[in-house]
């Protein structure tokens, strides 16, 4: 028996909004048809709603698994700073982090959330996947500066990523300030066209310094891990354009944050031909460094998804939310195209837009329901509800 929903608006995000559109919709949460106002079969019961009809969600960068982390970490303290607490709380309260991680799972599908990129050290969100109303793809992150430990680590992530869904889930590099050129080297050589890679990128400035001129808060980082940087030898370029290089050419590449990302670093990826997504988080940017990312440039030049980040530098998993300071920061965005970032950019991102992030007939994206929208314009008023 099919259902059938109306509303303001109904926006595919394949194709343009239907005003007073109307979706026909399954019991398996499958959509039968969209339409025009006075297009639905005729013996069509319409259940009436007021505001914007839209697909599930896909939230492009989570971190599961730190769930636990929320309100231990101070904001606005810098990356490095941040790094350092999560290293030194992240195995806080062990009895805890599947409640946490339950709960955030939870969260996220009340929020309209149909789909996440989730990163992972460990398989301890598996469970808590296995039994998600959401799909996730599983990124295991590979960290390792020291050479002689390079396969041993690709290895350990690969008895990791063992554990999650072997159709979504893949190994990739955490970031270029915890990977070794050769180790970047080894996983390039061992994955597959179909490995989706997804690294933290350009979160700070004070990452560019450092690949720039071996200067900045990083050596105070590397000096409290431990690390030995008498062989780093300074790159006189941003840290995009230092380790790109070393990804393999034909992947897709999630590239997270970008805080810090400039019109040069997207050419650069332009001319070495690499397959680059942008994924902005909005309020982690600001959570951590203060700052958004300068999307009145970057726009031009690259796709782009929307992500949470994790609760230990955010204090909800909503994307809602996250459009909601990203159309503060930057009013003259429109929503039409920011709610494709959030949805469909997303699923594809993901490889999973043959079944999610566009209201099309045989996908099953979840129905959702932002109400109190103004003429397609997002106010702070409006509220999510999950339809489907």
């Amino acid at each position: 028996m099919l259902k059938y929903y109306s509303a303001d608006y109904v926006l595919p995000i394949s194709s343009p909004p239907i005003r007073n559109g109307i979706v026909a919709i399954d019991q398996n949460g499958v959509i039968r048809g969209l339409y025009s106002s006075g297009e639905a079969p005729l013996d069509a019961e319409v259940t009436r709603l007021s505001g914007a009809l839209i697909p599930g969600f896909v939230n492009g960068h989570c971190h599961l698994e730190l769930s636990h982390l929320k309100d231990k970490i101070p904001p606005k303290s810098g990356l490095v700073d941040f790094i350092l607490q999560v290293m030194r709380h992240r195995d806080d309260e062990k009895k805890g982090v599947e409640k946490a991680m339950k709960k955030a799972d939870d969260m996220m599908y009340a929020n309209g959330i149909q789909a996440v990129g989730d990163h992972v050290n460990s398989s301890v969100s598996a469970p808590i996947k296995e039994n998600s109303k959401m799909m996730y793809h599983t990124f295991v992150e590979v960290i390792g500066l020291q050479d002689d430990l390079v396969e041993q680590k690709i290895d350990e992530a690969r008895d990791v990523e063992y554990y999650f869904d072997p159709d979504h889930s893949s190994i990739t590099p955490h970031a270029p300030y915890s990977c070794s050129k050769a180790l970047l080297r080894a996983f390039k050589r061992s994955v597959s066209e179909r490995n989706i890679i997804s690294v933290h990128n350009q979160e700070s400035e004070e990452e560019n310094k450092f690949f720039r001129y071996n200067t900045g808060d990083f050596q105070r980082f590397y000096a409290e891990i431990g690390i030995d940087l008498s062989v780093f030898k300074a790159q006189a370029r941003n840290s995009l354009q230092s380790y790109l290089p070393y990804l393999p050419t034909n992947n897709k590449i999630i590239l997270v944050h970008n805080t810090f990302t400039t019109v040069k670093d997207l050419d650069f990826a332009q001319r070495m031909g690499k397959k680059v997504i942008l994924c902005i988080c909005p309020k982690a940017n600001l959570y951590i460094e203060d700052t958004l990312p300068k999307l009145n440039l970057l726009q031009q030049d690259a796709d782009i998804i929307m992500g949470t980040d994790s609760l230990a530098s955010n204090d909800t998993l909503d994307m809602l939310e996250e459009l909601k300071v990203l159309h503060k920061h930057y009013p003259e965005l429109s929503f039409v195209t920011t709610i494709q970032w959030a949805t469909l950019n997303g699923a594809k991102a993901l490889g999973m837009d043959e079944q999610l992030g566009s209201l099309e007939v045989g996908k099953a994206p979840g129905l959702i329901l932002l109400k109190n929208m103004k003429q397609l314009r997002l106010v702070d008023a409006v509220k999510v509800e999950r339809v489907v």
